[in-house]
Order: structure tokens, then C-alpha cells, then sequence
């Protein structure tokens, strides 16, 4: 039976991950001193199956807006606020539909290793999270939780790799929230960029975090494949298409967002 139930989803609240979309993984690029950008992502899921003749449909959707700002050549400032919709449909009927502003995130990325010859480089990016969302409906922990993400970036001319491992540390406001959801969740994950111009990118993403849920042995899996175009040098389009690895993942996802850069 599907695991990934819209109940759950509420409960569990998790601080989301953004990258360079549609990635989950992150890299160590940074924008510069006094370089901004500007991040629009949406992602669209759905899961269904069917329980004693019943169809069962979970919608988990979120509208997100990343900012980040560098500080100084290799140091970035990130802050991102996500807008969320939830739904859970049994048949005809509608159990649960949620839909506010999640807990934003603010966060420090320092690439302290760069390599030019050999193409590596590594971050560290700490950050925390502060309750701007309803935990009463499912749209935040209602307390401020912190992690931090060890990120590497590998070049081989044409093709990139990126590699994340990631810890953050939830705490609930609400004692059903804290009875019944992990605080430690750990992530591992592993993505490859290749040009095909200067101006088209393949993108592929995978990765594994812990299962929120306290007791759960399947750990949420995902793998993503998708297309950046940059429109001009500092204008992307990304487009990707993500797909559960095992039942606590959500079935399918579709992934658009646009970013702009300027100084």
C-alpha cells in the first residue's frame, strides 16, 4: 500500500531543499560579491492507488521563491519561502486540503576549496529554519529547526557532478507532530549536468533522506531528469520530471522555474 499519504505529508512537515532547479543537489557555485539572484520554482505531484476498491489521490504542489546574494566572492546569503497546496481525495471526497505559506529558510553557502586544475571544488551550506508557516495545518514545525548540507562539484569538461550530504534536525511544536515524526533526517544525494551548448543543459538527479515519520522503514527515494536553457547568460528556464523510487516518494512531479541574475 502507498505509504505517501496527504495525512502524513501534514504531519511530517520537512524544510524543503532547493538548488539549482529543477536539482535537488546543490553546487558550490556562488554569485559573486554584490551578485544577486532570483529563483521562481514550482513543482506539481501526484500519487494515487487504489485501497478496497476506493481511488485514493494525494496532490502535494508549492510555489517558491529563492533569493541569494553573495557576500563576498565564494559566500552566499539564501533565504527561500515557499507557498504550498495540499489535498487528499478519497473517491469523490475530499478528507483533507491545505494550502499557506511554509517556514522559510535562511541560509549561508561558503565554497572553502577551489581547485581550477583539477576541476573540484567544496561547499559547506548551514542554515536555518524559521516557523512562517501554520503548523496547525500542516504547513510548518512551529519552532526554528537547523541543519547543514556538505556539497562537492566535480568538472570533466562538458559533464558536472555535484554530490550533497546533508543533516538537519526538525523540533515540533505540536506534541501529535513530535510523537509521531523523525527530528533527525539525514540526505544523500548525487547529480550530473552535460552542455550541449552554451546555452542547453541535461540535467539527472538522485537521492534518499530519511523517512519523517517515526517507525517507517522506507526512506523517501527520487530521481530526476530535465532540461536548463539559458534564454541569455543571466535568464534560465528549467524544466525537469521527477519520479518516486519506492512508496514514500509521491508517484510523479513536474518541475518548472526561471531564474534571473544581475548585479
Amino acid at each position: 500500500m502507498k505509504q505517501y499519504v496527504m495525512a502524513t505529508a501534514l504531519l511530517c512537515y520537512a524544510a524543503p531543499a532547493y538548488a539549482a532547479y529543477p536539482l535537488t543537489t546543490d553546487d558550490t557555485g556562488t554569485q559573486g560579491a554584490g551578485g544577486w539572484q532570483i529563483e521562481l520554482h514550482t513543482e506539481f505531484s501526484t500519487s494515487s492507488r487504489t485501497d478496497g476498491g476506493v481511488r485514493i489521490k494525494d496532490r502535494e504542489d508549492d510555489a517558491t521563491t529563492v533569493i541569494s546574494y553573495g557576500v563576498a566572492k565564494r559566500m552566499d546569503v539564501i533565504v527561500t519561502l515557499p507557498y504550498q497546496w495540499y489535498q487528499h481525495r478519497q473517491g469523490q471526497l475530499v478528507t483533507d486540503d491545505e494550502s499557506g505559506i511554509g517556514d522559510m529558510t535562511v541560509e549561508l553557502k561558503w565554497r572553502f576549496l577551489e581547485n581550477e586544475k583539477s576541476g573540484l571544488s567544496l561547499a559547506v551550506k548551514p542554515g536555518i529554519s524559521l516557523p512562517t508557516g501554520d503548523a496547525d495545518r500542516g504547513l510548518g514545525t512551529g519552532r526554528v529547526t537547523g541543519g547543514a548540507v556538505l556539497i562537492a562539484t566535480k568538472e570533466f569538461g562538458a559533464l558536472t557532478l555535484h554530490a550533497n550530504a546533508g543533516y538537519h534536525r526538525n523540533a515540533y511544536a505540536l506534541d501529535a507532530d513530535d510523537a509521531a515524526c523523525n527530528k533527525d533526517i539525514w540526505n544523500a544525494s548525487l547529480a550530473g549536468e552535460y552542455a550541449f551548448s552554451e546555452k542547453l543543459r541535461a540535467v539527472a538527479d538522485i537521492g534518499l533522506e530519511t523517512a519523517t515519520e517515526k517507525g517507517s522503514r522506507t526512506h523517501p527515494a527520487f530521481l530526476i531528469g530535465g532540461l536548463t536553457y539559458s534564454i541569455t547568460k543571466d535568464f534560465d528556464f528549467d524544466f525537469g520530471i521527477k519520479g518516486g523510487l519506492n512508496d514514500a516518494e509521491p508517484d510523479t512531479a513536474v518541475l518548472l522555474g526561471l531564474a534571473a541574475r544581475f548585479n
